[in-house]
């Protein structure tokens, strides 16, 4: 292995396994039995495939364009999905982390968008797992790269803890926030904001306790 990728790999190790530390803590949120809930993560991804799709264009009869931030934040949504399902197995976090950390810089070179997504769905129906080598093809192929994910996934589950923390579930959340629903609010707070900083998730979800319509 080179020293570069070495040290890519390292980084990579130190995101993902920050990455699984907010996944475990967002899914104990919603539910402290999570692990023993049999939750479907699996079909999760692939009805998450079946939207991006749409957001990418398939239909060979009509004019399509991709919407590229729409496909990027389904990749965000489906890596929690992934990391849930990861996190299922049984592995320690050390050797999730390790796995994740060298399938998402492998990927397959798969250069097709659609064959890429369906070898993610794929994995998902036949083997109810997670193909992060798929995933990090589909990446690769809308110009997504790990930081990117890192950035949007801090993002976006700050985001699901401050929805959980404001009625989420309860039905009482408000998720137009002076006429911008949540969503993009947060993705422009994420730009402002160093993703690079410690305290890059406080910092996130204090920006957005600034911004949530008061009543």
């Amino acid at each position: 292995m080179s020293e570069q990728l070495s040290t890519a790999i390292s980084i990579a190790e130190k995101q993902i396994s920050q990455m699984l530390t907010m996944q475990d803590a967002m899914n104990s949120r919603v539910s402290d039995t999570w692990r023993a809930n049999g939750y479907e993560w699996y079909r999760a991804i692939w009805v998450e495939c079946a939207e991006m799709l749409d957001h990418h264009g398939w239909k060979w009869w009509k004019h399509q364009e991709i919407d590229v931030a729409q496909v990027q934040l389904e990749l965000v949504d489906i890596f929690h999905f992934g990391l849930s399902l990861r996190l299922m197995t049984g592995d320690d976090v050390a050797k999730i982390t390790s796995d994740l950390a060298k399938e998402l810089h492998q990927g397959t070179a798969e250069n097709d968008f659609k064959i890429a997504l369906e070898n993610l769905a794929s994995a998902a129906v036949t083997k109810k797992a997670f193909d992060a080598k798929a995933l990090a093809d589909c990446m690769s192929l809308m110009n997504m790269d790990l930081d990117e994910l890192f950035r949007q996934y801090v993002g976006k589950n700050t985001l699901n803890f401050f929805r959980q923390d404001h009625g989420y579930k309860e039905g009482s959340y408000i998720k137009i926030w002076h006429g911008e629903e949540d969503n993009e609010v947060l993705a422009q707070l994420v730009n402002e904001l160093d993703a690079g900083a410690d305290n890059f998730q406080q910092q996130l979800y204090a920006a957005l306790e600034a911004k949530y319509p008061k009543n």
